[in-house]
């Protein structure tokens, strides 16, 4: 085809690094099999641990403060239109005090308030070039490769297994510009000791890259000794940038809050990350709603802490459960401790879809075959502790019944 001036057009092109995607993510996977079997199987009472959603409300401290945000839209007096692209001051304040109480000092500029860890962990990727490469553990949370293979940049995978309890470690080999740690991880459990991320501290500053933290489940964390934070960590600030979210602490899934945190000791060729990830946020992101910022900050006020933690509890006990229920029969497992996810061996003979097929059909029971989250998940599973005591309990009585392990 010509235009008016007798030159060839140039036919549109599409993004051909969507086509390397798996054809579906992974829990539409688990959706669309749930479905058919219920379907075909209509009086089956299915009990969900699969996918890391939360079951327990939002407390009331945040319901409180939601209201009266949104009682102050409708009065002329006090409605906020566009606020700042990276928070509300109040928000911000409120985070930067709960980091104070980790006894790691932040300034609020540093911090990004977000809808939420997966998108920050997505879109900060605007600020690095494409020609970086990019480590990821191996068995991992799906979004950390699947941004990547969209972006067309180059992974090289860090293997997690038992021998290491699912919780990769720096070596010689590693090549990698920037390196994605998740602690405690999504899908293991497996939390790193303060000597590990030391470790991969002194790695990224060493070898001039970035460590993109995802601390989502710090919350969860119940031994003092193990860090919640990558700044806890000496050095951390010039290395590391960590993401966190409201959905699993404080019920935020279907709210959506979280933050970011960039410190401005972090540069690379000579320029501020920081500034780098604040031109980009003001530039495509018009920020989290102001109702959804009041109730984030009643999450961090001494009321919303006793109200979260109280949640926080019940999950837990629901880890406990599991966790003694595979003791006993005798189960491989790591997590639990100190994470809403257990991550446990398949019997021998099944790998992690068939483990999933026969958990489904056996016991009514919902969770996560391993091989979703990279092959070395592959002959290991997913439980999830987001669910009720009672249903929990039961479901922990099916599997023992039904006798698969």
């Amino acid at each position: 085809m010509l235009d008016i001036k007798g030159v060839k057009n140039k036919t549109m092109t599409i993004n051909k690094n969507y086509l390397n995607l798996k054809d579906s993510y992974l829990f539409s996977t688990i959706a669309k099999r749930v479905r058919e079997y219920s379907s075909e199987n209509p009086t089956a009472k299915i009990i969900r641990m699969g996918i890391g959603d939360v079951t327990l409300p939002l407390t009331a401290s945040v319901v409180s403060a939601m209201a009266k945000a949104t009682a102050e839209m409708g009065e002329v007096a006090n409605f906020k239109g566009y606020g700042d692209e990276q928070g509300y001051g109040f928000l911000r304040d409120a985070v930067k005090g709960y980091y104070s109480q980790k006894s790691v000092e932040i300034n609020a500029d540093e911090i990004f308030i977000s809808d939420g860890a997966k998108s920050d962990i997505a879109n900060v990727l605007d600020i690095f070039g494409l020609d970086n490469t990019v480590a990821i553990p191996n068995p991992v949370y799906p979004v950390y490769v699947d941004t990547n293979i969209m972006a067309g940049r180059k992974i090289v995978y860090m293997d997690g297994f038992e021998a290491n309890n699912f919780l990769p470690m720096p070596d010689k080999k590693l090549k990698a510009d920037i390196i994605y740690l998740c602690s405690p991880n999504n899908p293991t459990g497996a939390v790193y000791t303060k000597e590990q991320l030391t470790e991969w501290v002194d790695y990224a500053n060493k070898n001039n890259a970035v460590i993109l933290f995802d601390s989502a489940y710090e919350a969860f964390v119940q031994d003092k000794n193990l860090p919640t934070s990558i700044y806890q960590i000496k050095g951390a600030k010039t290395c590391a940038i960590e993401f966190c979210s409201l959905s699993k602490t404080a019920g935020f899934t279907g709210t959506r809050c979280g933050y970011t945190v960039v410190p401005k000791d972090l540069e690379r060729e000579g320029k501020s990350l920081r500034n780098l990830w604040l031109r980009r946020q003001t530039t495509k992101f018009n920020g989290v709603p102001y109702i959804v910022q009041k109730g984030a900050e009643a999450v961090f006020s001494a009321q919303g802490q006793i109200e979260v933690n109280k949640n926080i509890s019940y999950y837990m006990q629901n880890a406990s459960l599991i966790a003694a229920t595979l003791k006993d029969l005798g189960v491989w497992f790591c997590g639990a401790a100190n994470a809403p996810y257990i991550w446990l061996k398949a019997p021998k003979g099944l790998d992690s879809w068939q483990l999933f097929d026969k958990l489904l059909t056996s016991a009514n029971v919902v969770g996560t075959p391993g091989s979703g989250f990279g092959s070395n998940g592959e002959g290991y599973f997913r439980l999830s502790a987001f669910g009720n005591n009672e249903l929990t309990a039961e479901a922990m009585e099916r599997i023992k019944k039904a006798k698969m392990f």
